[in-house]
């Protein structure tokens, strides 16, 4: 019988797991930069597909969208290969808007990987990227309790509306708390699975009987 999978996580901070079908997805987003060198061979994988005759690179100068994993792959600050720009959700405007209320903003239609991706925009030397790091962590923490709170009082109901505007990661820690809330309704009716020993510890107990067996 084969065993459980269990998702991998997410890295934190600027770094990704890429064990990580989050990590994965996310890094597909795209960024809005400025070529500042010649890239050849690339055309075709940042939509500049060049016809008959024309050559397969990207001049300098073109401004491009492309994926994070492959601007984080292209940039350089010494050799200035790239420049990226910050999307609009992370510039100041919008930073304003989250000091203000950061309950107001659907995430998930402007990420949907909000914390994460900014995360992963502090790679980029950009002089905004105190501001960039304060305002995500300001805005996880305003967020945060209302996420919780709606996890814990929606039992056996459509959670579609809660989660609709909530960023991935809001997203799983709801998940988590919806799971907490039905296995203590579980528990309080006496309905509690009984505790088992986990695969890791099976296996290991059948390793180390082995071992004493040779």
């Amino acid at each position: 019988m084969s065993e459980a999978y269990f998702p991998v996580g997410p890295g934190l901070g600027p770094e990704e797991n890429f064990l990580s079908l989050e990590d994965i997805l996310m890094s597909q987003e795209k960024l809005p930069g400025r070529v500042e060198a010649a890239l050849p061979r690339l055309a075709a994988v940042l939509g500049k597909g060049a016809g008959a005759g024309q050559s397969d690179g990207v001049p300098e100068g073109s401004k491009v969208e492309i994926p994070l994993w492959l601007a984080k792959g292209l940039y350089d600050n010494k050799r200035r290969t790239l420049s990226v720009e910050l999307p609009k959700i992370y510039k100041e405007g919008w930073r304003t808007v989250f000091s203000a209320d950061a309950n107001v903003v659907d995430l998930h239609k402007m990420g949907p990987y909000y914390y994460g991706f900014g995360s992963q925009l502090l790679n980029f030397d950009n002089p905004e990227n105190p501001e960039i790091a304060q305002t995500i962590l300001q805005t996880f923490i305003g967020r945060f309790r209302r996420v919780m709170d709606s996890s814990q009082n929606a039992y056996n109901e459509d959670t579609s509306a809660l989660v609709a505007r909530l960023d991935e990661l809001e997203r799983a820690l709801f998940r988590a708390g919806q799971k907490g809330l039905n296995d203590f309704q579980c528990w309080e009716k006496g309905q509690a699975s009984q505790i088992t020993a986990s695969s890791l510890v099976q296996n290991y107990r059948k390793r180390k009987f082995t071992d004493m067996d040779g």
